[in-house]
């Protein structure tokens, strides 16, 4: 659904979105630092869900903007990587399945990496994501 971007966002909306993927970019980072994974970091981590309870609360206000879009975009983002993450634990407990379910894990954090840099891009030319 292609959002209607007759408004133009406020500073202040524009401001809070630039915040929320700073927030997503550090906790999928730290999953590139640490040991942990970047879709479990991007998952857990207490700046992506901070990020997302932002994501929910200005949404609305940003209706009829561009930034609308970035909204939807990153929550999507969110609640894709999670099922994707959920389906690549259910292969690993199967021993069969840790074949697939790793590599899975891995190629749904470069998804996320790949979301976030898009996203932000867009977002850096004003425009609809």
């Amino acid at each position: 659904m292609q959002a209607n971007t007759t408004r133009t966002p406020t500073p202040s909306h524009l401001k809070i979105i630039y915040i929320i993927y700073a927030l997503h970019i550090f906790s999928a980072l730290n999953g590139l630092l640490s040991p942990a994974l970047v879709i479990t970091a991007f998952l857990t981590g207490w700046p992506s869900i901070i990020a997302l309870l932002m994501s929910y609360i200005w949404r609305k206000d940003a209706s009829d903007t561009y930034l609308y879009s970035h909204f939807n975009w990153l929550i999507n983002t969110f609640w894709s990587a999670l099922v994707w993450l959920a389906v690549a634990w259910l292969l690993i407990i199967t021993v069969i399945g840790m074949v697939v379910g790793i590599p899975l894990m891995l190629v749904v954090g470069l998804w996320v990496l790949y979301r976030l840099g898009k996203g932000f891009f867009a977002l850096n030319d004003r425009k609809p994501i």
